[in-house]
């Protein structure tokens, strides 16, 4: 633990000496840098979180304010001092998320948290960036089937193909599979020109795009000609028995109830389906309900199936995404039921 003092503040008079108390917090001198991040960006980020108010001389952090301020302040800072102790830099979106964290009622280290190494290439170490996001990855871990919904920018898929790679890369699977629906907002491939590859592969690119941040370049075209790695359609799976794989399938509130039944009893000996998707944006045609929703509530007492919800919270994209996620879901209609391509069938529109 953090030395620190804490006092009464007993120049503001006798009536706010009980309100208000003062503690200092001394950083080891080497990690005030990490601590303060560049121009003080993670100083001005606590700033702006917490309620206490901040000052730092030297390596002395002198945090005031009232009581349970205060303590939050002196969590916070002692979680960020064993970040940057811990060797992960510290920027001002670990520091927003800190705060969360222990603003919340969960007793979480994020120093735990934030410090879960999944995948790391070049220099490049993905981690969970929230509470929630630790919850998804431990689920993944300890589960046969995990469902991922939540909004966009929430890291879902992300981190299942990070998953996915690392059980390839430590031999738990022979072979990575990702998937998605190949029909989005009410187009169909045979409507669309080009060849067939050229019809699906905008429909994959995400995957692809988050592939080639995990791997080496040279190496996936290799491991796609072995078939160690295959992204394609989810139209694809069917008929097959996908044994000793990690399976990912994208997007998938876009799929049926069939389709996604379909997918889910492809499951073999010796894999894993992590399925992800973002229930409150459905753009199955003629208002079909999305597999997505029907899945969770029919598997939702079978054992060994996890059901991993993210929310704006989560957002790991600029600060503004999670703002825009929640003005959105106040403005749409509550009945999810109704998908996107319905509204635009009918006409609809959200309250305003």
């Amino acid at each position: 633990m953090t030395p620190r003092e804490t006092s009464a503040a007993d120049a503001a008079g006798p009536l706010q000496a009980d309100a208000q108390v003062r503690s200092s917090i001394n950083v080891p001198p080497h990690s005030v840098m990490g601590l303060l991040g560049s121009a003080d960006e993670n100083l001005r980020s606590l700033e702006r979180t917490l309620d206490a108010d901040l000052h730092v001389r030297g390596n002395t952090v002198t945090i005031s304010g009232e009581p349970a301020d205060v303590a939050l302040a002196e969590r916070v800072i002692s979680e960020l001092i064993a970040i940057v102790a811990g060797g992960q830099p510290l920027t001002p979106e670990v520091v927003r998320h800190s705060v969360a964290m222990l603003a919340g009622t969960d007793n979480e280290s994020p120093a735990e948290v934030l410090t879960l190494d999944i995948l790391s290439r070049r220099g490049k170490t993905i981690r969970p960036k929230t509470l929630n996001q630790k919850r998804y990855v431990d689920a993944i871990d300890a589960n046969t089937v995990v469902f991922g919904v939540g909004p966009a920018g929430t890291g879902k898929t992300y981190l299942a193909m990070a998953k996915a790679v690392n059980a390839l890369q430590t031999k738990q699977v022979s072979r990575i599979i990702l998937t998605r629906p190949a029909v989005e907002a009410g187009e169909r491939l045979g409507f669309l020109p080009g060849t067939l590859s050229e019809k699906i592969d905008p429909y994959l690119r995400p995957l692809y795009d988050a592939l080639y941040d995990m791997m080496d370049a040279e190496l996936i075209p290799k491991l796609m000609s072995a078939g160690v790695i295959e992204v394609a359609p989810l139209a694809y799976m069917r008929g097959r028995t996908l044994n000793s794989a990690f399976i990912v399938l994208d997007e998938a509130q876009n799929t049926t109830a069939e389709q996604m039944k379909m997918f889910l009893t492809r499951l073999g000996f010796g894999s894993k389906i992590v399925v992800t998707g973002d229930i409150t944006q459905v753009d199955l045609p003629g208002g079909a309900r999305s597999g997505l929703r029907s899945a969770i509530e029919i598997l939702d007492s079978v054992e060994d199936i996890h059901v991993a919800e993210l929310t704006s919270v989560d957002v790991v994209r600029h600060r503004l995404v999670s703002e825009i996620v929640d003005a959105y879901a106040k403005f749409e209609e509550p009945d999810l039921t109704m998908n996107r391509a319905a509204r635009r069938a009918s006409g609809s529109r959200g309250r305003r």
